[in-house]
């Protein structure tokens, strides 16, 4: 009689705050690996794409051939949890200005869309489908989701606007809540590794 396979989640760590999701999921008791090159993806159950600055990241996923292997994680239906900077590349469509993006999920957003590093904010914002308590969003130089596509759940908003989505496996939030105590997002997020 086997136990059953520990899910391990990857972490792409090319540039940005991985560091900080690493200790997230340090915190929940799950084993992660750092992803920095192509090989980095063999062992690894679910992705997660940290914030950053997007235009250093597609540089370096570009030039690694690492873009290419995320598609590809992604087509085989693995769970990826795209942060701020990581919602964007997972985006169709990315505006202001239009940029390359890995094409993953049905929304278009618009980058910088609440303005300078001095804009950042810190809210409290209802995530209905995910939990019953207010969840504690950080928005540091945040895109804001413009369209969200037919096959695309909006499970949270603030303001009015969508910041937490879901296509299938695919999970994607403006904000970081990797920033804050709370684990119910990647709680959340880690439920998709389940059937895996």
């Amino acid at each position: 009689m086997g136990s059953k396979k520990e899910k391990v989640v990857g972490i792409l760590a090319v540039q940005g705050d991985f560091a900080m999701h690493a200790a997230m999921l340090d915190r929940i008791g799950v084993p992660w690996k750092l992803v920095k090159h192509v090989e980095d993806f063999a062992g690894i159950d679910a992705l997660i794409l940290p914030g950053g600055e997007t235009t250093t990241m597609l540089k370096f996923l570009t030039e690694r051939k690492i873009a290419d292997a995320i598609k590809g994680f992604a087509n085989e239906n693995k769970p990826v949890f795209g942060t701020c900077a990581g919602a964007i590349l997972m985006a169709k469509e990315v505006l202001n200005p239009e940029q390359e993006r890995l094409g993953l999920m049905d929304i278009s957003v618009e980058r910088n869309a609440y303005g300078r590093q001095m804009d950042s904010s810190v809210q409290q914002a209802e995530c209905p489908e995910v939990s019953d308590e207010l969840i504690e969003m950080v928005f540091i130089r945040a895109p804001i989701i413009r369209r969200v596509g037919e096959g695309v759940k909006v499970l949270g908003r603030s303001q009015g606007l969508p910041v937490l989505v879901e296509q299938g496996k695919l999970l994607a939030a403006t904000f970081h809540p990797e920033l804050t105590a709370d684990e119910t997002i990647h709680r959340y997020f880690l439920e998709k590794t389940k059937d895996c």
